[in-house]
Parts: C-alpha cells; sequence; structure tokens
C-alpha cells in the first residue's frame, strides 16, 4: 500500500489566500455565481414552460378548441325575456311538488308517499307536450320515466341524459330557518329557492327544455337520445335508477351507449382560474351497522353500562380513528391537480413541488395506509394527499374515505334498559379502496369494546334477526359499491381523429363559455344513479353544466341542507348547454 507522501504541496493547515494564474479567488467566486443567476433568470421561463408541458403530457390535460354550440335561432330564445320567465315558472313550479324520498320507502303501489310523483309526471305531460308526442315514453317500476327520441342512423350509438326526480326530507327543526319556505319555489329575481332546486330538478326541467325548444325548430336527431329520470335516487335508487338501467340494457345490450351525462360537480374557481370539473369517477358507497345486544330491566337496578353507553363507546372509537388521505394513481383528483399546476397562476408553490415530486415516484403510492395495519400507517403517508386535504373539506374527501354516524336508536322507556341499540355509520370510500376496508376496520374496534364488557362479536351473520344475548353484531346493507371505473380522458378517439366523449363534452362546454375556461377532471363523492350503468359504457359524466359568472361559486349551496336555491342565469345556460351537447354529440364519429 502507498502511504501518504509527505509534501509542501499538500499543507496540514490552510495559509493565506492565493492567486490563480494571477486572478483573485473572490473574482472566480463572483464571475460564477453570476454567470449562474443569468442562467436562472434566462431560462426559467423554459423551465417552467417545460414543467408545465410535462403536466399536460401526463395528464391528458389538453384543451379542446372550442365548438359551435349550433343553437342557431335558439340563441335568441333561449336569451329572451319570454324564455327567461317561462323557464323561472317551470322551475319553480316543479319545487312544489314535494317529491321527498325517505329511507324507510318500501315499493311503488305499497308506499302511498310515492302518490306525490305521479303529479310530477302529469305536470311533466302538461310543462312539455312536443316532448310527450315525439318521443316514445315508458314508465319503468311505476315512476321511473324513460323517453326515447329514435335517431334517424340506428348505427350510432345512442346517448343518455339523466336526472333523478324526488329529493331529499326537509327537517322540521330548521324550517324557520329558511330565508323562503322550502317548498315554496319562491323566485327573488336572481335564485329560485327551495328544495330541489338545484339537486336536481333544475337539471330534469334543462333537459327537457333543451329538447322541447329542439322539438319545436324540427331538428331531427341521427343518433338516439335516451332521457332517464329516477325516482328514488336520494335513497340509493335501487328501485328507480337500477330499473331504468336493466330496461335500457334489455333494448340496447351492453356497452351500447356512447356516453352518459347525469347530475353532478360543475363550474368553479380555483388558483386564479376558471375550471369545469365534470366528475368522471365516483367514490363507492357502503352503510356499517352496529347493533348492541344487552339484558334489559328496570333502570332503578342498572347495569354499569347500558346498551347507549357501550354503542357510544363504539362510535367514539370510530370517530378517532379516521382514514388518512391518500391519491390512488386511478383518482381523477390527480390529473386535475396537475391541471391545475398547469393553468392556475396562483397554484401554490409547496402543491407543485410535491406533485413533481409524486410524478418522479409513483411507485410510493401504490398501496393505501388503510389497507396496512394502523401502526404502519406512518411509513405511508401520501404528503402530497396530505397537503391538499388541509386546504378544505371538499378537497380533503375527494381522496379520503369519509365515515359518518348518521342515525342511532334504542331505548323505549325513560325507565327500561335498552335491550337493542343500533348506529348506521355511512361512508363513502376512496378511490383505489373497497367497501371492505370500512367493515373491517369498524369490526377490528367494536371487537375492543366487546372485550372491554364481555360481548360476543359478531360480523356479517347470515341471519342477523335470529341473534339475541349479551353481542356486538356488525353488518352492511344491501348498497355495497366500490368505487366507480374511472371515465377515459383521452381528447380523440384512440387511433384516429375523432373527438372523443370527453373531447366533444370539452369543447362543447368551452364553446359555451369561452376559451379562457379551462377543463379538468372531476370526482363525485356523493353518489348518483350513474353507479347502475356501468355497463353501457365507459364514458360517463357526472356533471352540471350550468354557471352564472355573476355569482361566487358555491357547487353544494344549500344541497341536502337549508336556503337549497338556483340562479336562473345559470340554470339557462344548463339549456344552452344541453342543447348543444345534443347537436355536437349528433355529429361526432365515435363508432
Amino acid at each position: 500500500m502507498m502511504g501518504l507522501k509527505e509534501s509542501s504541496d499538500l499543507p496540514l493547515a490552510a495559509g493565506p489566500a492565493k492567486k490563480a494564474n494571477g486572478i483573485a479567488w473572490w473574482k472566480v467566486v463572483i464571475g460564477l455565481t453570476a454567470v449562474s443567476a443569468f442562467t436562472w433568470f434566462r431560462f426559467k421561463p423554459l423551465l417552467r414552460e417545460f414543467e408545465q408541458d410535462g403536466f399536460q403530457a401526463i395528464t391528458g390535460c389538453e384543451q379542446v378548441e372550442p365548438l359551435d354550440l349550433k343553437l342557431g335561432g335558439l340563441e335568441a330564445i333561449y336569451d329572451s325575456d319570454a324564455f327567461r320567465n317561462s323557464s323561472i315558472d317551470r322551475l319553480s313550479r316543479i319545487v312544489q311538488i314535494p317529491t321527498i324520498s325517505y329511507d324507510d320507502m318500501s315499493n311503488p303501489g305499497d308506499d302511498e308517499r310515492f302518490e306525490v310523483f305521479f303529479e310530477l309526471e302529469e305536470y311533466l305531460k302538461d310543462t312539455f307536450p312536443a316532448v310527450h308526442k315525439e318521443l316514445k315514453k315508458e314508465n319503468v317500476n311505476t315512476h321511473g320515466l324513460l323517453y326515447i327520441w329514435e335517431g334517424t342512423n340506428q348505427s350510432l350509438k345512442p346517448t343518455i341524459l339523466m336526472a333523478h326526480q324526488d329529493v331529499v326530507p326537509v327537517e322540521k327543526s330548521t324550517v324557520d330557518d329558511w330565508t323562503h319556505p322550502p317548498f315554496s319555489g319562491y323566485f327573488d329575481g336572481k335564485y329560485v329557492w327551495g328544495r330541489g332546486s338545484s339537486d336536481c330538478k333544475n337539471q330534469l326541467i334543462a333537459v327537457l327544455e333543451a329538447v322541447e325548444t329542439l322539438l319545436n325548430v324540427n331538428f331531427k336527431p341521427k343518433r338516439t337520445l335516451i332521457l332517464s329520470f329516477g325516482f328514488d335516487e336520494e335513497i340509493a335508487g335501487v328501485r328507480g335508477a337500477g330499473a331504468l338501467a336493466e330496461r335500457i340494457t334489455e333494448i340496447f345490450g351492453k356497452d351500447s351507449v356512447a356516453a352518459i351525462v347525469d347530475e353532478g360537480s360543475g363550474l368553479n374557481q380555483k388558483f386564479g382560474a376558471i375550471f369545469a370539473t365534470p366528475a368522471v369517477g365516483e367514490k363507492g358507497y357502503t352503510d356499517v351497522h352496529i347493533t348492541v345486544r344487552t339484558p334489559g330491566g328496570h333502570s332503578s337496578v342498572p347495569s354499569r353500562h347500558t346498551g347507549i353507553g357501550i354503542i357510544s363507546e363504539v362510535i367514539t372509537l370510530i370517530e378517532e380513528d379516521t382514514y388518512q388521505p391518500w391519491l390512488s394513481e386511478d383518482n381523477p383528483i390527480l390529473p386535475a391537480l396537475q391541471c391545475n399546476a398547469r393553468f392556475g397562476p396562483d397554484f401554490p408553490k409547496k402543491l407543485r413541488r410535491l406533485l413533481s415530486d409524486r410524478q418522479k415516484h409513483k411507485h410510493r403510492h401504490s398501496v393505501s395506509p388503510n389497507t396496512v395495519k394502523k401502526c404502519q400507517r406512518h411509513k405511508h403517508t401520501d404528503h402530497l394527499a396530505e397537503a391538499v386535504a388541509a386546504m378544505n373539506l371538499v378537497t380533503r374527501y375527494q381522496m379520503q374515505t369519509s365515515q359518518a354516524v348518521d342515525l342511532i336508536a334504542g331505548g323505549a322507556k325513560v325507565n327500561a334498559l335498552p335491550e337493542r341499540v343500533e348506529a348506521v355509520v355511512n361512508h363513502r370510500i376512496n378511490i383505489g379502496e373497497t367497501t371492505k376496508v370500512a367493515l373491517k376496520k369498524i369490526a377490528h374496534l367494536s371487537n375492543k369494546v366487546a372485550k372491554r364488557h364481555n360481548l360476543t362479536l359478531i360480523v356479517s351473520p347470515e341471519h342477523p334477526e335470529m341473534i339475541h344475548g349479551n353481542s356486538i353484531t356488525i353488518t352492511t346493507s344491501g348498497t355495497n359499491i366500490d368505487p366507480a371505473p374511472s371515465t377515459p380522458l383521452d381528447i380523440f378517439v384512440p387511433g384516429t381523429e375523432n373527438l372523443s366523449p370527453w373531447g366533444i363534452l370539452s369543447g362543447t362546454t368551452r364553446g359555451l363559455y369561452g376559451e379562457d375556461l379551462k377543463m379538468s377532471p372531476g370526482l363525485s363523492t356523493g353518489g348518483t344513479d350513474t353507479r347502475y350503468y356501468w355497463d353501457l359504457t365507459k364514458h360517463i359524466f357526472r356533471y352540471n353544466p350550468g354557471y352564472d359568472p355573476s355569482e361566487s361559486i358555491d357547487e353544494l349551496r344549500g344541497i341536502h341542507t337549508v336556503n337549497e336555491r338556483q340562479s336562473i342565469a345559470g340554470h339557462i345556460n344548463s339549456v344552452k348547454w344541453f342543447a348543444g351537447w345534443i347537436k355536437n354529440i349528433d355529429e361526432a364519429q365515435f363508432e
């Protein structure tokens, strides 16, 4: 081995600074710094452009050129005071019909609460005479309304426009909190107020107004158009959309539809830009029921813990153990963020860095943190999802399984110990996870309480109604739906230069609102009736195209709560959009 060479060229200590070839060392440093600064500022815009193009290339955020809506004389009709006033009246009057869905409803014909839907059907017949004269109409499971506008070219796949007729109840304790009564349909000069005005009788009326006006100007579609209106969407849609989807499949077959548009997300302002965000994916759904059975008795001689106390312990554990935010590669919110980064001038620098890092290290996020043991979760933290989730609750639950204890029941009398107590936990399942995650988690937490109180834990019994004795039973309802398949985001039909359904939807939207508006995929956190239509097409859009530029955007304005209302300007824009969509999709070539 060679040892260290003792030489004066290898000083043991730093000496005074010397010149190199006659140039002081500090001049070299200054020169290099100046060159680096010049290079950075000269090429920073190019680097930013490269980064943005990278987002575009990876996510399919290409923006389709605005399409002509081909409205012709309809534009003047829709912009007229006469149409506006008629549209206000139509929306107001349908809101006044209280077509409420209740969780405990049975079947049409057996439950008199469905009788009000006959009134709504008669109202539609009177209000849209051309639709009921020219389209084939069929009642499916009594109140499901199916209309078929036959096209002249049967080789073209039909399209479907959807909406639901029912609304959620109004809690009696909140009636006085409404600015205008919940079923008044009151118009204040800008908004129509009332339950269903924006969820989603506005969409039902807008679709029918578009079809009615197209019929009145003698438009004849080449591509068949199907209108499908369910009546129990707010209670899972089994009787309505479930039956309608079966009937449509029976008539046309599987994979027979070009595209579907149903209620969903709309346009919103964020990061300094306006984005249209049609939901191209949808979270899953499951309800987990927890039932505690304990001995009854007189309240004067109580056990240490009643069934209500025990189930409260379970609920506390559930609410303390929330799911972690996690952004799957299949979640539309990931490409949405990439679109936001590309087009939003105010997109946060921190999120931009995390997003760039995410693109470089996709493999790190292949496993959901909610599918591993809690002690291991810190190893799978999705820092991008955590940062985005911190912005607000809406964005949080676009990338996190939600859990909400919405129902609880137990006890019959103040001096009698409850023998059976039940709570129901509603879940909306994150993209990339399954409904089994929720069942396993609650079973795991309930087992801790069961051991503490010497109760038997029973999970998913075949006959839960036959269980007796001291126990905690965990079951799910019949509606267990994993997250929906994502709609393709290619703007062209693969292998062609023809616009895809996403391309047509994008071009129609930008044709109505202008090229400053940017298209971005979105995600539906709540369930829609489209869950029953997956076999008919891959191209499903959950979209509310109505936008009123004069108001601040709030997608959840009054939906399922007090003061639900709909801007009439936004509503008329919906009518324009549906008419433009029908015409543009009619000219498209997908087959």
